[in-house]
């Protein structure tokens, strides 16, 4: 069974956290700093998050049309898995688990700076009582 039952729900999981994300002051100024628009492009249920990051502020957008630098496309359990921490991003890569269109060397240079997500994200998740997978 999926862990994610719906789009919105996806949406709400998701969008939600990278929102999050881009609360954290720490994070989000490096965040800032890449000036990158990644989409990321979910199957099972079908999503795409465009997080635009070439502002003062990161800009989250769904099911946009905007032109990113760098697309990621997976399931959606794949996403969650790998915000838990589960998921080995270059291995991920290797088995097309995770396709990735733009510049692999911007994607990797974001490794460590998404690195206390890991942590954060089942904070986030028991925090806002999102009982999945």
């Amino acid at each position: 069974m999926a862990v994610f039952e719906s789009s919105e729900r996806l949406q709400e999981v998701l969008g939600g956290f990278f929102q999050f994300l881009l609360t954290q002051e720490e994070m989000a100024k490096k965040l800032l700093a890449s000036k990158m628009v990644i989409k990321f492009n979910y199957t099972d249920p079908a999503l795409s998050i465009t997080i635009d990051m070439t502002g003062s502020e990161g800009i989250i957008t769904f099911n946009d049309t905007k032109k990113a630098e760098v697309e990621m496309s997976m399931k959606a359990d794949v996403a969650h898995r790998f915000w838990m921490g589960n998921v080995n991003l270059v291995i991920a890569l290797a088995r097309r688990e995770m396709v990735a269109k733009g510049p692999i060397p911007k994607i990797l240079k974001l490794l460590p700076i998404i690195k206390p997500a890991y942590v954060l994200y089942p904070q986030y998740m028991k925090e806002k009582n999102l009982n999945i997978g």
